[in-house]
């Protein structure tokens, strides 16, 4: 199986509109990080290499629709060097399971790409596959491209800031990207993930909402911290509201290239592992979406 080595752009195709528009998200972006991009098709059960289960008709089989897959791959590559001619385009076609596969992958690769849910199922959870490597430590960031924007240009890039370890790694994900290409960041930071309807009922209940906002105003401060210098060029506005974190990254998602959060959820069920804002984010973001773990 042919390897994500210098730091390859790795995106996981499986015939869909959705991974087709993550392929020319991905073509896009390895041009402009001047890296290889790598097409992977996985070619899954029962047509795996090795499996002690024999499928009647298998060798029939396997050669055929390996020949389709290849013409389709050959396609998405002359597709991709219309983007950028000097890009160095790869394909492959390993057997096994998708996800402990482009895992793999992911190991070496400087990002990996997965197509959204189909446009009938956008307010359901991402498929097995995508859900899987989400949840995994795969060593680069994954991109779960979502929306109709597959050209981000100079939109804005959305980075979700809470302090923790991998909203640091968001940050700087979110400031690379916006620096490459042009856009303002917008750093969100929403310090409550309750309802304020309770509180609005309760009138006897006096909150000092100006200290509130002020602590929620320097955890964003900190956060930013040295990331100005880093990368002068890049405007920055800070958004610190008492809204439910999902509901400022999506208000400010709208019109933005890109969303970026860290994950760093807790438990044992996949929900739990990608933690609640991540988990909500990649099934119904209206635009990519970057996924990063300490």
């Amino acid at each position: 199986m042919a390897r994500a080595s210098r730091k390859a752009v790795v995106v996981g195709f499986d015939l869909s509109d959705s991974s087709q528009r993550a392929v020319r998200w991905a073509a896009r972006e390895a041009s402009s990080r001047h890296r290889p991009l790598m097409l992977v098709h996985v070619l899954a059960w029962p047509f795996q290499a090795g499996t002690p289960i024999m499928v009647p008709g298998e060798g029939d089989l396997r050669e055929p629709i390996r020949q389709v897959l290849e013409q389709e791959l050959a396609v998405l590559v002359a597709r991709c060097r219309e983007i950028d001619a000097a890009l160095e385009v790869r394909s492959d076609m390993p057997f096994g399971d998708p996800a402990e596969v482009l895992g793999e992958l992911a190991a070496d690769a400087e990002m990996l790409v997965l197509g959204g849910p189909r446009p009938e199922t956008e307010f359901v959870v991402l498929g097995a596959t995508s859900a899987e490597l989400l949840t995994r430590r795969t060593g680069a960031p994954v991109v779960v491209v979502r929306g109709g924007r597959e050209d981000p240009g100079t939109a804005p890039v959305v980075v979700g800031v809470d302090g923790s370890a991998s909203s640091t790694l968001a940050l700087g994900f979110a400031y690379e990207f916006a620096a490459r290409h042009g856009s303002e960041l917008v750093a969100v930071h929403a310090w409550s993930d309750l309802s304020l309807d309770p509180f609005a009922r309760v009138q006897q209940w006096e909150l000092p909402w100006h200290e509130v906002r002020g602590d929620a105003e320097e955890v964003l401060a900190e956060a930013l911290a040295g990331w100005g210098e880093q990368y002068p060029d890049v405007a920055v506005r800070r958004a610190v509201t008492p809204e439910r974190p999902v509901r400022a990254l999506f208000r400010e998602a709208e019109l933005a290239g890109l969303l970026v959060v860290g994950s760093h959820g807790r438990g044992r069920i996949r929900r739990a592992l990608l933690g609640s804002v991540s988990h909500a984010v990649v099934n119904r973001a209206p635009c990519p979406v970057a996924v990063l773990r300490a």
